[in-house]
């Protein structure tokens, strides 16, 4: 392994006591507060113009229906994202954004667009269907878009591909469709009162089944394909700008595409809606949900391919690629740690199962020239953190390993005096189960040898000509 600093100073970089006292704006905790406040802010005026238009009674109803698919659409999206799990603040931001900001941008554009038109053209219907066919589809894929365009920017280490794109994009349209179901659901709400209608036969039954049972997933839909393109721009080198450029808005043109088809589908006869539900959503969203998936198992055997080279290197122990490549060996890492150790120590198996995998991201990165200029620095210091929770991780990942592999028919020869010798029976010392073999000297380590089980800085270089800094 490298030698260097973990946090090396360029040459040309001033010293530490030398930097410049960043300014007040560039604190990261002004900017956080920034946030918090501009997305507050938008949600109470998004609320104020909801309850103005559906009234107290019609709004606490629209809200507790609008409630209904938001857990399931979250535990969708956050369990697609278990292999690499983000930051919940990410996801938190995420939601917000569209329920609040991207809801309020989409509320004030939509009206002024369709008073502007129908002022212009003397023609209010004309100008009803053109905003919901054009006008709508543009501005709140736009307005949806522009939350992963801020996790892609200024939380770049926390999206490397398509999984984080489909996860970002999938929880920012739920927070999106959860403000307009209220206001869909408030305002037949209202239309049942005054015409006194009840039961499966009013409007708000409709519209529920509409948007909630049959179609909770359209804004998801829609916007996982701008996700998709910022994924995708994830995967690009750094040098490809326009690769990175055009790739998310090819994605943002396909999800205003798909949502002006949706918004217009009544445009096309008495059965549109649910030709374009048949023929288009239904097969779309089986398409994107099986790319997910593929894409999630891909995640999977990227890990068990790029962390055998840091097993070679000693850092991690044999057994590791395949646990952390597996979902159902991983679970059982953290009961194992749990009920052995506590809950404590379930939750260092958990941060080592998530910095084990950022590794193997990052080094797929890296082989295939993608990675940034700090890959060496943020491989140092992913190396180190995994090497400080390695005391109940191993053994917990080691017992999964054993309890998940497959099983394999192995044919052993009689147990007869010098006949496992060729062929390594058990009992034999030449077996790798063997003793001798298990109490084997732990590797060579850069400070000097150790035993097995001793605490040293860093592990072992056991194959000198191997450098994990090249592909």
């Amino acid at each position: 392994m490298a030698t260097s600093p973990p946090y090396p100073i360029p040459p040309e970089a001033p010293a530490p006591g030398e930097l410049r006292r960043a300014h007040w704006w560039q604190r990261r905790a002004i900017r956080a507060a920034g946030l918090v406040t501009l997305l507050a802010l938008s949600g109470l005026v998004i609320l104020a113009l909801v309850r103005e238009q559906t009234g107290t009674e019609g709004f606490l109803v629209g809200l507790g229906l609008a409630t209904v698919p938001v857990p399931l659409l979250v535990a969708a999206f956050r369990w697609l994202d278990r292999v690499a799990p983000g930051p919940w603040r990410n996801l938190l931001f995420s939601f917000a954004w569209g329920a609040c900001a991207a809801a309020l941008i989409a509320i004030v554009a939509n009206s002024f667009a369709i008073r502007w038109i129908a002022t212009a053209t003397a023609d209010p219907s004309s100008a009803d269907t053109l905003g919901a066919t054009v006008i709508a589809p543009i501005v709140e894929e736009s307005a949806k878009a522009a939350a992963i365009l801020l996790v892609f920017l200024f939380r770049r280490r926390d999206f490397t591909g398509l999984v984080d794109g489909v996860v970002i994009a999938g929880v920012t349209a739920t927070g999106f469709a959860f403000t307009e179901n209220i206001l869909y659901l408030g305002n037949a709400f209202v239309t049942d009162q005054l015409s006194r209608d009840s039961g499966l036969a009013s409007v708000t039954a409709a519209t529920f089944f509409v948007r909630v049972v049959m179609s909770p997933f359209a804004h998801p839909l829609f916007t996982v394909l701008t996700g998709i393109g910022f994924g995708l721009a994830a995967f690009a080198a750094e040098r490809h700008h326009l690769r990175r450029v055009l790739l998310p808005l090819t994605g943002l043109l396909l999800a205003m595409g798909m949502h002006a088809l949706w918004n217009g589908s009544a445009v096309f006869g008495q059965y549109g809606f649910f030709t374009v539900y048949a023929l288009i959503m239904l097969p779309s969203f089986g398409l994107l949900t099986w790319l997910a998936i593929w894409t999630r198992q891909r995640e999977l055997r990227t890990i068990r391919a790029e962390l055998p080279a840091y097993t070679a290197a000693g850092w991690l122990t044999p057994p590791e690629p395949f646990a952390l490549g597996s979902m159902r060996a991983r679970a059982l890492a953290r009961d194992y740690a749990s009920y052995t150790w506590g809950k404590a120590a379930a939750r260092t198996v958990v941060e080592y199962e998530r910095y084990a995998t950022s590794l193997a991201f990052l080094r797929h990165r890296g082989r295939s020239g993608r990675a940034g200029a700090d890959f060496v620095v943020r491989e140092r210091e992913l190396l180190e953190r995994l090497w400080e929770r390695r005391e109940p991780a191993r053994p917990a990942l080691a017992y999964a390993a054993r309890a998940t592999a497959p099983v394999t028919p192995v044919m052993l020869p009689m147990p007869y005096a010098g006949y496992g010798a060729g062929y390594g029976y058990p009992g034999h010392p030449g077996h790798p189960g063997h003793p001798a073999h298990l109490q084997a000297p732990y590797p060579q380590a850069p400070y000097g040898p150790a035993p097995y089980g001793q605490p040293q800085p860093y592990p072992a270089h056991g194959h000198p000509t191997y450098n994990p800094y090249r592909s």
